[in-house]
């Protein structure tokens, strides 16, 4: 798949990812001076961002990878951060449940969401919209345009540049999708559920053509009740499921009992809510979708 990737223009540097420890949280690309500096709330959107805005700028995430955006308790580092920003960009619909508390004590620091013009889908049993829309790469390309037109407006000087990235990145997300689509298609259509502890996969269901399903709907309202993982059970024993899965960023022990007492396997881990570490093999927003499809085909063929 990588090799098939068509090369960013020439202008743009690939960034180095750096994952940080302690109160650091997360920074992407070096400023040359000009430009933005911007600051968003987890790494997938923080990778999206450094692919439109290359050299030109500084990028850096608030929710360290790892850990879970719906629930996030911000650190005083994390206020110093959107305070030295110029503007700080966030995916919306619910997920960042904590932003009030985090820009409160900021001044006049614009905030953007990327989700505009996403067609969204409702959560089933609570009021709102299921906020992983990225895990449809053709939602990403929605936020790329958002984000792109946004930029431009804040700094003009950087035009030419952040539309060259944002394209070159498109046609890379172009080609993602297309071969997301031909990978699920070439799993059984009787195994292709994706059964996972957080129901986040919808918007790749429905982009891709895969039933979902999960203990919860959302991580904020996780639960894991008896009644809820005997549902799971009975669905996946239903359909005759080969495996399940588990997430990066949410306990396994939930998915563990589920698999020991529907008598499937855990195929692997995949990431909804976080790019992977260094070396994971899933450093970037692309790769980490071709490391889930890759994890889902195996697991459900």
């Amino acid at each position: 798949m990588r090799k098939r990737l068509i090369l960013l223009a020439s202008a743009m540097v690939m960034s180095l990812f750096l994952v940080a420890c302690g109160g650091d949280n997360g920074e992407q690309g070096e400023s040359t001076g000009e430009g933005l500096n911007i600051t968003t709330s987890f790494s997938i959107l923080g990778d999206v961002i450094d692919n439109v805005v290359g050299d030109r700028g500084n990028v850096e995430y608030i929710v360290p990878i790892g850990e879970e955006p719906h629930e996030y308790e911000p650190i005083p580092s994390d206020f110093q951060k959107v305070s030295n920003s110029d503007v700080f960009y966030v995916n919306g619909l619910g997920l960042e449940e904590w932003l009030e508390k985090l820009v409160q004590n900021t001044a006049d620091i614009p905030v953007v969401t990327l989700s505009e013009g996403v067609t969204v889908i409702p959560l089933n049993n609570e009021d709102g919209d299921d906020p992983h829309i990225w895990l449809d790469a053709q939602n990403v390309i929605i936020m790329v345009n958002n984000l792109v037109e946004d930029l431009v407006e804040r700094d003009p000087d950087g035009e030419e540049l952040y539309r060259a990235n944002a394209e070159a990145y498109k046609q890379e997300l172009e080609i993602l999708d297309t071969w997301i689509k031909a990978e699920i298609n070439s799993i059984p259509e009787a195994a292709r559920m994706i059964a996972v502890s957080e129901d986040a996969f919808r918007y790749f269901g429905q982009g891709y053509g895969i039933e979902t399903a999960g203990i919860w709907e959302l991580n904020s309202h996780e639960e894991g009740t008896p009644s809820q993982i005997s549902g799971l059970v009975d669905l996946i024993q239903e359909r005759n499921l080969p495996a399940v899965f588990v997430e990066t960023t949410v306990d396994q022990r939930y998915m563990e009992t589920v698999a020991n007492n529907a008598g499937v396997e855990i195929a692997g881990e995949v990431y909804t809510d976080a790019i992977g570490p260094e070396g994971s093999g899933a450093e970037s927003y692309i790769k980490m979708m071709e490391h889930n499809v890759n994890i889902f085909v195996n697991g459900l063929k």
